[in-house]
C-alpha cells in the first residue's frame, strides 16, 4: 500500500560533502568536480528510472546541465561550512504507473520549488527490494540562493523555514491522494487524522533486536540511527500535541486500551524520558476520554474526536430516517418485478421484504444480508423501481472490486468511495433529493468514512441504502458503522443462501454467518472437504493436487485459491504455474517487471490485477486469463468476458491469479474454492473464504499450525468484531460533549436500572462530580446474539419432542441452560426476558434458531423495559385483555365450547398475576372502560375481572352457546 515519507535535510561542506558528487549519485551519472577536481562516477547504478535539472524563470540556460549547475553551485559557496544544497526525499506510491509516478514528482517539484526560484534536479529511482516489492522515491536537489541570468545571488532566508518543510509535507500528502482519487484507486496516504493540523508523526521502520544491536558503522547502523532520529522527534510531537498521538491510536481502532497507548507511545518516542513525558502528555490530555471496562476488565478509552465523529454519524442517519420523501409507488414496484421475471429471476420472499424494504419512502434503509442470499439480484430490481419513479441511483463500495460486483450483479453505475469523495471535494457529482446512493459490503466502511459520506448525502437530501454483513470482513479503519446504524434503526435479513447449490452447504453458510463456524467446519468434514496434513508444507502440496486434478477434471469451471498471506499466495501461485507447465497449458515466458517485482508471465497463465484502471476497465482484485504476454504488453479475457490490452510500461500492477488472499475476495464467487487454513485467521476471514463456492470446497491445513480440528475451529472462530466508542456509557465529559448536563445523565442512567437496583442511587447528590463509567454494550452485541439464538435452538429442540411425544433428553436441556447461562452472564434477566419473549410470540423460535434474531433481540428489549415500567406493563395487559376477550368471543359464536375454555383460562391467569404486580394494578383503575369493567372501590381490579369471567361462562353457558 502507499506510504507516507517526506524528509528534508541539508548537503554540506562540514560533514565533507560535496553537492556534484551527491548530484552524480541521484542521478547516476559521471560528473567532474571542478573545486577538487575529481571525477564522480556512478553510471553503474541501477534504478534511475527519471533524471532533470528543472529550472525557473529567468535562470541562465547553461543550468540545465547537471555538471555545470552544481559546480557553479560549489564555486558560489566560499566558507569551509558552507551549506551547498537542500535535498528533499519523498516515497512514490507503488500503486501508480511509472510514468504517472514521474509526472507525479515533476508537478510537485515545480508547484513547490521551482516556481518559488529554486533550480531542482529531480531524479526519480525506481528500486526493488528484498521482499520483490517496488521502492519508488524522488530525489530533489535543490539550490539555496537565487538565481538571475547572470548566475546566483544571496542565500534565500525563507526557503530554510521550519514551517515550509511541514507545508511541503502536507501538500505533498494531498497531492498524492488526489492523484490516487482520480485514478479511483483505493490506497490513501495515512495521512488525514495526523496530518490535518499541520504537524505529523513521521513513518518509522519497525528495527527487530537483532538489528538495534548493531554497534558498528554502516548502512544498517545509519538506519538505526534515522529510526531514533525520527522516534526522537514524534516523540517531541506528541508532547507537544498529544492529541497527534490519539488521532494516530484511533486511526484503525475507535477504542483503545492503557496497552495500546504504551505500544503506541513507545513506538514513537526515544529513550524512557521522553516515553514517560509522552505517555503522561497522552494520559493528562483533555482529549482523551475514559469509558469504562470491556469484558475482559480492561479500561477502554477513546478520543474526543472519535467521539464526536459517532455524534455526526449518527445526527446524519436520525435525519434521514426521519426523511419520507423517496416513495417507489405500487405500480412501479409491479412494473419492475414483472420486468425481472421475463428475465427469469424470480425474487423469494426475503428478497422481496428486502425490495419492499429499500423502497419505502424512507431516506435510509439497511440491508443485512449473508454471503451468496442475492443482495445484487434484489437490488437490481430496485435500481429498476427506483429509476421508473425518477430517481439517480448511484452505487458505491469501497474496494474497486465490490464496487465492481455491484454493477454487474445490479446494472447500478458504482464506483469506489475514495473515488465518490473526491469528486464531491471538486464540486462534482454532488448529490441531490433525487438521488439514490447503494453502500454495498457498508460492514467494511470505517466510521470517519461512513460518517463523511452519511453527512453529505443528508445534506443534500439523499436516500442512502446500506447493504452488508457485519460478520465478513471488518473495516480496516476505526469503529463498526454499518453495524451501529443497523442496531439504531433496525432494518431487512437476506438469510436465505442461493450461492451454495446444495441444501447442506447453504445451511454450513448460515452456520459461518452466525458465528456457529465449528457445526460449518464439522459438516464441510463429514462431506470429505476438510483435510488435515502433517506440515502445512505438506497441505499446501496435497492441495494444489487436489486443485489440478479438479482443473483437469472440470476445465470449464471456475476456481479460486484462497489464505491469509501475501507470503502464502506467492507461494501458492508458484506451485500452482509448475502444475500449468507440466501440464503444457502455458506458452512462451515473458519476464515481466511487475509492481510486486519481476513475475514470468505466459499464455493460459491466471492473472489478477492489482490496481483500479478505468482506462482498462479493471478493478483491483478483477481476474483473467492471458491470451498474450511479452515484455512489453500484454492481453488478457477478463472472467466478465472482457478482451484487456495494455503495456506493460504503463500498467504493471498485475500478479499471477490462481491464489489470493481472502480479503481480495470478498463479494467473489467461484464454482470451487480451495483455502489453505493458517493462524492468523479469525471468524470474519474463514466466513468470507468458505463462502465463495457454488459446488465445492476444500479447506487444508497442517497440524504445526493446529494440532487438530478443534484447535482448528477455535481459530476460525475468533471473534474480531470492531467496536465503537458508543457501545459504552462514558462518564460526565462524554455526556457534556452530547449537551446533557451531569445530573440529565445521571437520571436516565438511574432510569434504566431495575426497580429493585435503583435504592443504590438513593444518596446520590446532585453536585457530585464522580461516577464510575458504566459499560453497556461493545462486543456483547455479537456474544448476545449469539446465545439468543442457542437458546432458541435448544427451546425449539425441546419443543420437537413434545410435539412427538417423546421424552426431552439431559443434552437438550442442559443445552437450555447453558444458553440461559451465557444470556445471565451478558445481561441480568436476559434468559428471562427471552423466555417470555418466545412465550408470547413462540412463532420467532423457527426463526431464531435459524440466525434470523434481529426481531427477537429487539422484542427483548420491549420486554425488558416492561419489566421495569408498570406503565408498559399497564398498556400490555390492556392489550392483551383486549385481544384475548375477542377470541373468545369468536369462539363462542362459533360453538367452539373447549377452545372457548382455554381461552378464559389464559384470561384467568392473566388477571391472577395482577395480585402479583401491585403497581400494574392501581394504573389499571384508570383503565376499567377499556377493560370493560366498573369495579367497586373496595374490590381489586384482579377479583373484579375473575369475577367478570366467570359471569360472562355463566351466561354463555345458559344460553347454549
Amino acid at each position: 500500500m502507499a506510504i507516507f515519507h517526506f524528509s528534508a535535510k541539508v548537503i554540506g561542506r562540514s560533514s565533507g560533502r560535496s553537492a556534484v558528487a551527491a548530484a552524480a549519485y541521484r542521478a547516476g551519472e559521471r560528473l567532474h568536480d571542478e573545486r577538487i577536481d575529481r571525477t564522480h562516477d556512478f553510471t553503474n547504478k541501477a534504478g534511475v528510472l527519471h533524471s532533470e535539472v528543472m529550472l525557473p524563470k529567468g535562470a541562465p540556460e547553461a543550468f540545465a546541465d547537471r555538471a555545470t549547475l552544481w559546480n557553479a553551485v560549489e564555486a558560489a559557496e566560499k566558507r569551509k561550512d558552507a551549506q551547498l544544497a537542500r535535498e528533499v526525499e519523498f516515497a512514490l506510491p507503488r500503486e501508480l504507473a511509472k510514468k504517472d509516478n514521474i509526472k507525479l514528482a515533476r508537478e510537485f517539484v515545480k508547484a513547490e520549488f521551482v516556481e518559488k526560484g529554486m533550480i531542482a534536479d529531480l531524479n526519480v529511482h525506481w528500486d526493488i527490494g528484498e521482499d520483490g516489492k517496488a521502492k519508488p522515491h524522488a530525489h530533489v536537489m535543490l539550490t539555496m540562493r537565487e538565481v538571475t541570468k547572470d548566475g546566483f545571488g544571496a542565500k534565500v532566508r525563507d526557503w530554510n523555514k521550519t514551517t515550509l518543510i511541514e507545508q511541503w509535507r502536507e501538500r505533498w500528502a494531498d497531492h498524492v491522494n488526489r492523484a490516487l482519487a482520480e485514478r479511483d484507486i483505493d490506497a490513501r496516504i495515512d495521512h488525514r487524522s495526523l496530518e490535518a493540523q499541520g504537524i505529523a508523526l513521521e513513518p518509522q521502520d519497525k528495527i527487530g533486536p537483532a538489528a538495534s544491536r548493531i554497534r558498528g558503522r554502516g548502512l544498517e547502523a545509519e538506519r538505526i540511527e534515522e529510526h531514533r532520529a525520527i522516534a526522537q522527534r514524534n516523540g517531541q510531537r506528541i508532547i507537544a500535541n498529544p492529541a497527534l498521538a490519539l488521532d494516530a491510536i484511533t486511526h484503525q481502532q475507535a477504542t483503545f486500551t492503557k496497552r495500546d497507548l504504551a505500544a503506541f507511545v513507545h513506538r514513537h518516542s526515544d529513550g524512557k524520558e521522553q516515553f514517560d513525558a509522552a505517555y503522561n502528555a497522552v494520559r493528562g490530555s483533555t482529549n482523551l476520554i475514559a469509558l469504562g471496562q470491556d469484558g475482559r476488565g480492561q479500561d477502554r478509552f477513546t478520543s474526543r474526536a472519535m467521539i464526536e465523529t459517532e455524534q455526526r454519524l449518527h445526527r446524519a442517519a436520525d435525519a434521514m430516517a426521519q426523511r419520507t420523501g423517496h416513495a417507489v409507488n405500487d405500480v412501479q414496484r409491479y412494473a419492475a418485478f414483472a420486468n425481472a421475471a421475463k428475465r427469469g429471476l424470480v425474487l423469494s420472499g426475503e428478497q422481496k421484504s428486502a425490495f419492499e424494504h429499500v423502497t419505502k419512502k424512507s431516506g435510509l434503509a439497511v440491508v443485512v444480508g449473508y454471503a451468496g442470499t442475492g443482495k445484487s439480484a434484489m437490488l437490481g430490481v430496485a435500481r429498476e423501481a427506483w429509476e421508473s419513479a425518477g430517481y439517480t441511483v448511484r452505487g458505491a463500495a469501497l474496494s474497486g472490486i465490490a464496487a465492481e460486483g455491484l454493477e454487474n450483479g445490479s446494472g447500478i453505475a458504482s464506483r469506489t468511495i475514495a473515488s465518490l469523495e473526491h469528486q464531491w471535494g471538486k464540486g462534482r457529482e454532488q448529490l441531490t433529493s433525487r438521488d439514490v446512493l447503494v453502500i454495498d459490503e457498508a460492514g467494511m466502511v470505517g466510521t470517519r468514512q461512513m460518517e463523511r459520506v452519511l453527512s453529505h448525502a443528508a445534506r443534500a437530501g439523499a436516500k442512502v441504502v446500506l447493504v452488508g454483513d457485519q460478520q465478513q470482513l471488518q473495516a480496516i479503519e476505526a469503529g463498526a458503522a454499518f453495524r451501529a446504524i443497523h442496531e439504531r434503526h433496525g432494518g431487512v435479513e437476506i438469510t436465505e443462501v442461493r450461492r451454495q447449490l446444495s441444501a447442506w452447504q447453504q445451511d454450513a453458510t448460515r452456520h459461518l454467518a452466525t458465528g456457529r463456524t465449528g457445526e460449518a467446519v464439522r459438516t464441510y468434514e463429514e462431506y470429505g472437504m476438510v483435510h488435515a496434513a502433517d506440515t502445512r508444507e505438506t497441505a499446501r502440496a496435497v492441495l494444489i493436487e487436489r486443485w489440478d486434478r479438479e482443473r483437469q477434471n472440470s476445465p470449464d469451471d471456475s476456481r479460486i485459491i484462497l489464505t491469509h498471506t501475501n507470503g502464502e499466495v506467492r507461494e501458492l501461485n508458484e506451485m500452482a504455474r509448475e502444475k500449468m507447465r507440466e501440464a503444457g497449458a502455458l506458452g512462451a515466458e515473458a519476464a515481466i517487471k511487475a509492481a510486486r517485482g519481476e513475475r514470468q508471465f505466459a499464455s493460459g497463465d491466471r492473472i489478477i490485477f492489482l490496481r483500479n484502471e478505468r482506462g482498462l476497465g479493471v478493478k483491483n482484485g478483477s481476474l483473467g486469463t492471458v491470451e498474450m504476454a511479452n515484455p512489453q504488453s500484454m492481453s488478457v479475457r477478463t472472467d466478465d468476458g472482457c478482451e484487456v490490452a495494455f503495456d506493460t510500461k504503463d500498467y504493471a500492477h498485475i500478479d499471477h491469479g490462481y491464489a489470493a488472499t481472502i480479503h481480495k475476495a470478498q463479494g467473489m464467487t467461484v464454482d470451487r474454492a480451495h483455502v489453505l487454513a493458517t493462524p492468523g485467521m479469525d471468524s470474519h476471514s474463514a466466513y468470507v473464504a468458505m463462502s465463495r463456492h457454488r459446488e465445492g470446497l476444500a479447506l487444508h491445513y497442517g497440524r504445526d499450525d493446529f494440532a487438530d480440528q478443534s484447535k482448528l475451529v477455535r481459530t476460525l472462530s475468533r471473534e474480531r468484531g470492531k467496536d465503537m466508542a458508543g457501545d459504552y456509557k462514558p462518564e460526565q465529559a462524554f455526556a457534556e460533549l452530547r449537551g446533557i448536563s451531569f445530573r440529565d445523565r445521571i437520571m436516565e442512567m438511574v432510569r434504566q436500572v431495575p426497580e429493585k437496583a435503583k435504592s443504590i442511587f438513593g444518596n446520590f447528590r446532585p453536585q457530585s462530580r464522580q461516577l464510575e463509567p458504566i459499560l453497556v454494550q461493545m462486543n456483547t452485541q455479537n456474544e448476545q446474539r449469539r446465545a439468543v439464538e442457542r437458546y432458541a435452538r435448544a427451546l425449539g429442540d425441546i419443543g420437537t419432542m413434545h410435539a412427538q411425544g417423546l421424552p426431552v433428553l439431559p443434552h437438550q436441556k442442559a443445552a437450555l441452560q447453558k444458553a440461559g447461562k451465557a444470556l445471565e452472564a451478558i445481561r441480568p434477566l436476559a434468559a428471562a426476558d427471552l423466555a417470555k419473549t418466545l412465550e408470547r410470540r413462540p412463532e420467532l423460535i423457527a426463526e431464531t434458531a435459524s440466525g434470523r434474531s434481529q426481531e427477537v433481540m429487539s422484542a427483548m428489549q420491549h420486554e425488558a423495559a416492561a419489566r421495569t415500567d408498570p406503565t408498559l406493563r399497564s398498556e400490555r395487559f390492556v392489550s392483551d385483555w383486549q385481544e384475548l376477550s375477542a377470541a373468545r368471543k369468536q369462539l363462542e359464536q362459533q360453538g367452539d365450547r373447549a377452545g372457548a375454555a382455554r381461552v378464559s383460562a389464559k384470561l384467568n391467569e392473566l388477571a391472577k398475576g395482577l395480585e402479583r404486580d401491585p403497581q400494574v394494578e392501581g394504573l389499571l383503575r384508570g383503565k376499567t372502560r377499556e377493560l370493560g369493567i366498573d369495579p367497586k372501590p373496595e374490590r381489586s381490579i384482579a377479583n373484579e375481572l375473575t369475577a367478570t369471567l366467570t359471569r360472562e361462562r355463566s351466561r354463555a353457558f345458559d344460553i347454549g352457546i
